[in-house]
């Protein structure tokens, strides 16, 4: 090479690093903003009883628990709630049935109630779907529901952590007939198991009712309603009202109830469901041990504090006994007239 040669050294190419730059902050501002939808979508749901994130907590209880000893038939009808308003602790892993007392009212289902609290292990919430905005729509019950169901709805009856059996007590005119396709759809999709409690014995329910709205009217008790009495005193009182029998609508009441109970079960033949009378539980103390059974419950003696208000002859208990007697003779409902349980 000549001295004169000189040396071409060759200049780098440019280094496109603007374009990367931009990349690389579009990259950063992306994972950003994915991070923070994802810890929104957390935040949402871990404030809502519907959402994704609950049910994929509660798969993940249920993986981690051992349900060794559960027959492979029932495992759709235990539940591992995660409650968001306390923890279980070392009950996380006990299995939880859920249940729902369906009945009419003046049909025993608040005495039953108590029995079904006298267990330790089971939490029944009481009349919950009183109020009319909690059963305005399928959406509405829904969202009691997943409240309830989750262990996260409180009441004077909500036990500890390690419930065996949650459940509540819902009358059959406070949404049940209305919306009765949405609700199966919910028993069946959570397992839940359906008590029916109705009274064989109409006319005793219809006395229950009329002397239960004079004592809402007349307060014979010091001036306060008492639908239920833990003493026979109070019992006493109440029990000297006898109300008169509207005798031109008394049949046509009596089909009314006889059909509204028949529908519901009728609605209801394809959940887990059992079928109970008053005047059976009464009368035979092993239809407790049948519904602990049905719930997969450890057996109890189940008690109450609540006593009977109307025993005896309904020729002692309602005023206008001959014209009702009069009314029903040759019917179906004729026999109630000389039928005593020693009921409450």
């Amino acid at each position: 090479m000549e001295a004169n040669d000189s040396l071409v050294i060759k200049a780098p190419k440019k280094s496109p690093l603007l374009p990367r730059l931009v990349v690389l902050a579009f990259a950063m501002v992306c994972g950003v903003y994915i991070c923070f939808i994802c810890l929104k979508q957390i935040n949402t749901n871990n404030g809502g009883s519907t959402t994704s994130n609950k049910f994929l907590d509660v798969k993940v209880v249920h993986q981690l628990c051992n349900s060794s000893g559960i027959e492979q038939w029932e495992i759709p009808l235990v539940h591992y709630p995660n409650p968001v308003t306390f923890s279980r602790e070392e009950c996380v892993c006990n299995p939880v049935r859920y249940f729902a007392i369906l009945s009419m009212q003046r049909s025993g289902s608040g005495w039953f109630e108590t029995l079904m609290n006298s267990h330790i292990n089971v939490s029944s919430n009481g009349e919950i779907f009183g109020k009319k905005d909690r059963r305005a729509n399928v959406t509405a019950i829904v969202n009691v529901l997943d409240r309830v169901y989750n262990l996260d709805w409180f009441s004077s009856a909500s036990k500890n952590e390690c419930n065996a059996a949650v459940g509540f007590k819902w009358m059959l005119n406070q949404g049940v007939l209305e919306h009765h396709e949405g609700i199966v759809d919910y028993f069946n999709m959570n397992g839940v198991h359906a008590i029916f409690l109705f009274r064989r014995n109409l006319i005793r329910r219809l006395i229950s009712v009329l002397a239960n709205s004079y004592d809402k009217s007349k307060k014979p008790l010091n001036g306060t309603h008492k639908s239920h009495v833990h003493s026979v005193a109070e019992a006493k009182v109440l029990a000297k009202y006898k109300p008169s029998l509207n005798a031109s609508t008394l049949l046509a009441e009596l089909k009314s109830v006889d059909s509204r109970a028949a529908r519901a079960i009728g609605y209801f033949k394809s959940t887990r469901h059992i079928v109970l009378y008053y005047e059976d539980v009464v009368g035979n103390r092993t239809k407790l041990k049948e519904v602990q059974d049905f719930l997969g419950l450890p057996y109890r003696e189940l008690t109450s504090r609540q006593i009977k208000i109307h025993s005896g002859t309904l020729a002692e208990q309602i005023a206008n006994f001959e014209e009702v007697q009069t009314v029903l003779k040759g019917t179906p409902y004729e026999s109630f007239l000389h039928q005593d349980y020693g009921e409450m």
